[in-house]
């Protein structure tokens, strides 16, 4: 593995001095990490972005990972929807006590509170199995399959939960990934085909592009997005 990846609350402290931004981790692997810690982090990225801020998290698919941190890889999603539940409990109550099967508090907060209570949060997903998290549990997702069949079956899934939660399917937002290959009008016209699709939210990927420095990946970007209309944000 030689591809760069940042630590994401380390970078997003970075991040919010410098930029007014909105910040989405896309995503966290949230079954290996301490629950009760990440709701602290996220909380304070949402304080010092002013509560421009989403998590995003999935279960993960990688058991070398959930070895090394000492996390059992097939009880991910069991943890996971546990997680979300002790998270939002953490971000709205001054005084949390929380008996689960993996997860316990007794008579703890975090300070300061998050700006958005609760912090948005929103999931990838793959699979059946998580695009019933997604319909029980979401803010929003992120597909990883094109406008199509498949991303239509998906939908279906995630209604179909949200449903039976008695959740409003309608307020799931969408979130598709723009692959950034040189080509702005390419870009633009995968932006439409989303937004045809559903898609609330778009994000641009130059990971792979072979570029050679960060200057690159923000021209990159800034080019994508004058093709479809937006006015970059002014870093501080």
């Amino acid at each position: 593995m030689h591809t760069t990846f940042h630590e994401p609350f380390v970078l997003f402290g970075h991040l919010a001095a410098i930029a007014d931004l909105e910040l989405v981790t896309g995503i966290i692997v949230l079954p290996q990490r301490q629950t009760a810690l990440v709701a602290k982090q996220a909380a304070e990225v949402d304080v010092l972005t002013n509560g421009r801020f989403r998590l995003g998290v999935a279960a993960g698919w990688n058991a070398i990972e959930c070895d090394a941190l000492g996390k059992d890889f097939t009880t991910r999603g069991r943890r996971l929807d546990e997680q979300i539940e002790l998270l939002r409990r953490l971000w709205i109550d001054q005084s949390v006590t929380f008996e689960g099967v993996d997860e316990q508090v007794t008579g703890a907060g975090i300070s300061p509170p998050p700006i958005q209570r609760p912090i948005p949060i929103w999931l990838g997903a793959t699979s059946p199995a998580a695009y019933r998290r997604i319909g029980r549990l979401g803010d929003g997702w992120f597909p990883r399959v094109l406008p199509g069949p498949q991303l239509d079956k998906a939908r279906a899934i995630i209604r179909s939960s949200a449903t039976a939660s008695g959740r409003d399917p309608d307020r799931i937002l969408m979130e598709c990934q723009l692959t950034w290959a040189g080509d702005a009008d390419e870009v633009a016209a995968t932006a439409e085909a989303w937004r045809e699709a559903g898609a609330s939210h778009a994000a641009i990927t130059t990971m792979g592009a072979g570029l050679a420095s960060v200057d690159d990946h923000i021209e990159a970007i800034a080019t994508a997005a004058a093709s479809l209309g937006l006015v970059p944000h002014q870093t501080r």
